[in-house]
């Protein structure tokens, strides 16, 4: 099993090269650009280690520009915009070759007390009776372009179960509707925002996959343009990423090339600890014809 500590946390450890000025380090997941979850993740880090005091994220609003270069570090640039009594605002500015890829909105909050009330958590099998989204890529592997074969069927920091999962080369309609249960494969710190950026930079992983089930298009269909355009997360409660967590989305609509997903993650106990939104490019693209030749005299 990978040691998720030195995957994410390096991840995680964002290099300070000014005041409120970082950088940021890539990992390949097999799209060919960075994942937008590890650049929303670099962000919320970025954010906090401007924030004094015992405040942790309760919202994180971001918008992606464009695509992020793998072979290219990521710069955050961090505005403080207000540092209020009970809440803290920021702004921050991912750049790569001189321009703006993402930027993000984040809010940190003291702990205070409040009302309490939830959704409840669906019923879901146990994720130990649930095969692992690694292993189930494995057995397909034959299947899987060589050039990605070894980027998607390489060890995770983070094991992911989809309930009823869906195969992504062939096509099936289904309700817009998934489970999956999630957690990261060793024990991380105690640190809160250790366990915010994991839960932030797993929550755009396969999520917009939810918006293509009505419509019978796999993932991996070559005629597919699929782009995270902006993706919000909430942060309601304490949770810890090293214990499972059951991520629960649904997509009310797709209209005009974009798709428009929710989710909501509880804990195994029950408790709804944040809630994330996000609407991305699905776009289909006409594949290319080859131009007809005149026959010769």
């Amino acid at each position: 099993m990978t040691d998720a500590a030195s995957i994410l946390l390096p991840l995680l450890d964002l290099e300070p090269l000014e005041v409120n000025i970082y950088r940021g380090q890539n990992r390949d997941l097999g799209t060919g650009r960075v994942f937008g979850g590890q650049v929303f993740a670099q962000a919320l880090v970025a954010a906090r280690r401007t924030v004094e005091g015992n405040r942790e994220a309760h919202s994180a609003h971001g918008y992606f520009i464009l695509p992020g270069d793998l072979k290219a570090p990521i710069v955050y640039f961090v505005d403080k915009l207000r540092d209020g009594a009970s809440f803290t605002t920021r702004r921050v500015t991912a750049i790569q070759h001189g321009q703006a890829i993402f930027n993000l909105s984040a809010s940190f909050h003291i702990t205070e007390p409040g009302f309490h009330h939830q959704d409840a958590m669906p019923d879901a099998p146990a994720p130990e009776t649930v095969q692992s989204e690694l292993s189930r890529i494995r057995e397909m592997a034959d299947r899987i372009p060589e050039r990605l074969r070894h980027v998607l069927t390489q060890e995770r920091p983070l094991d992911f179960r989809p309930i009823d999962p869906i195969d992504q080369f062939i096509p099936d309609v289904r309700a817009p509707q998934r489970m999956a249960w999630f957690r990261v494969t060793e024990s991380l710190p105690d640190d809160v925002w250790v366990h915010q950026a994991v839960l932030a930079y797993a929550s755009d992983y396969g999520l917009l996959t939810t918006a293509l089930q009505p419509h019978g298009v796999p993932f991996r269909s070559p005629q597919l343009q699929i782009a995270s355009l902006d993706h919000s997360v909430w942060l309601h409660r304490p949770f810890r990423v090293d214990e499972w967590l059951l991520y629960v989305t649904d997509s009310p609509v797709s209209a005009g090339a974009r798709g428009f997903v929710r989710g909501s993650v509880f804990t195994r106990s029950g408790e709804l600890v944040a809630s994330v939104a996000q609407e991305g490019l699905l776009r289909v693209r006409e594949p290319k014809r080859e131009p007809k030749r005149e026959p010769k005299p």
